[in-house]
Order: structure tokens, then C-alpha cells, then sequence
């Protein structure tokens, strides 16, 4: 089968280690979204950038491939609940990170109120309570589409024993 693939980073970390206002700010945002490391906060960050940037060099070029790109770039910032439907492209730079955040499954269940705190719904989520459609989601930062987010629900045991019988019976 061969070596496995060498997991990269998913993130980059803060240029200088000792920045008092980013930590308080990191802090804050920690307690407030219910987050364990900073690596999860740094995580969102990096995603936020790559949108940033992609969004910028669109903006920059003037090609037919550039404007394949800003359309791919819009419907999936649509898709995510992070933009309108109508949004331009200029509207990506004013994207923030507590609005990728606010799109995070821990948050959403919070809000949903299926969980009390958002530590709570960080612990449903792990120990596979938590269900988007059919499939069980057991990452708090899985970034939910805006057709994902009503199908959210919390998953007992007993019935998810029963659903998967039923599927059993329906496949014979």
C-alpha cells in the first residue's frame, strides 16, 4: 500500500508568540465559542485568509478564468451561510472570523438549543449525539451549509440502533 500521506498543517500560526491584545482577543474568542485550543482559533483564521486572498487576486485579474473563479468563490461563500446570494465579490473582504465561527456545528447546535453552553454541544458532538441528515458529525468545527443546518438533530442510541434496521430490512 505504501507510506502514508504526511498529515500538513491546516493552519499557520501567529507571526510573533508574545502579542498581548491578540492574546485577550484570542482569549475572548476562546471562552465565547466554546473552543478548546488556539490552534482551532488559528485554524477558522487561516481559512478566513485563503478566502481573503483568493478573493483579492480575483479582484486584481481581469481573464475569463478569473471570472470562472469569482463565481465558484461566491457560491461556495453562499453555500456556507457566509454571504448573500447576491454578494460581489468586494463583499468577501469584509468577512470577519467570528462569521466563519458563527458557521461552526458546535455553535450552530448551541444556538439550535440542543445543547445548554457551547462546551456542551462540543461534548454532544464528540461522543456522536449529534446527527446532520443521516450522518453522524463528530468534529465541532465541521463548517455547516445553510441545507445542512435544518436537517441538525440530536441522535439517541435506541433510535439510531432502529434506523439502521430499517435500512437493513429496506436494502434486502
Amino acid at each position: 500500500m505504501g507510506d502514508p500521506k504526511r498529515q500538513r498543517k491546516k493552519f499557520s500560526t501567529p507571526s510573533h508568540p508574545w502579542q498581548k491584545e491578540r492574546i485577550e482577543e484570542e482569549k475572548k474568542i476562546l471562552k465565547e465559542y466554546g473552543l478548546r485550543r488556539k490552534y482551532e482559533v488559528w485554524k477558522m483564521d487561516s481559512l478566513l485568509k485563503k478566502f481573503l486572498h483568493r478573493a483579492k487576486t480575483i479582484i486584481g485579474e481581469r481573464t475569463s478564468q478569473s471570472e470562472i473563479e469569482k463565481k465558484q468563490l461566491l457560491q461556495r461563500l453562499y453555500m456556507l451561510g457566509l454571504l448573500k446570494k447576491d454578494s460581489k465579490v468586494e463583499d468577501v473582504l469584509n468577512l470577519r472570523l467570528k462569521n466563519i465561527l458563527e458557521r461552526r456545528l458546535q455553535t450552530l447546535v448551541c444556538k439550535k438549543q440542543l445543547a445548554k453552553t457551547m462546551r456542551q454541544a462540543r461534548q454532544f458532538i464528540t461522543h456522536e449525539h449529534v446527527a446532520v441528515g443521516s450522518r453522524k458529525i463528530t468534529t465541532p468545527s465541521y463548517l455547516v451549509s445553510i441545507e445542512e443546518e435544518p436537517k441538525i438533530r440530536m441522535v439517541h442510541s435506541i433510535s439510531l440502533a432502529n434506523e439502521v434496521k430499517e435500512q437493513k430490512a429496506e436494502a434486502k
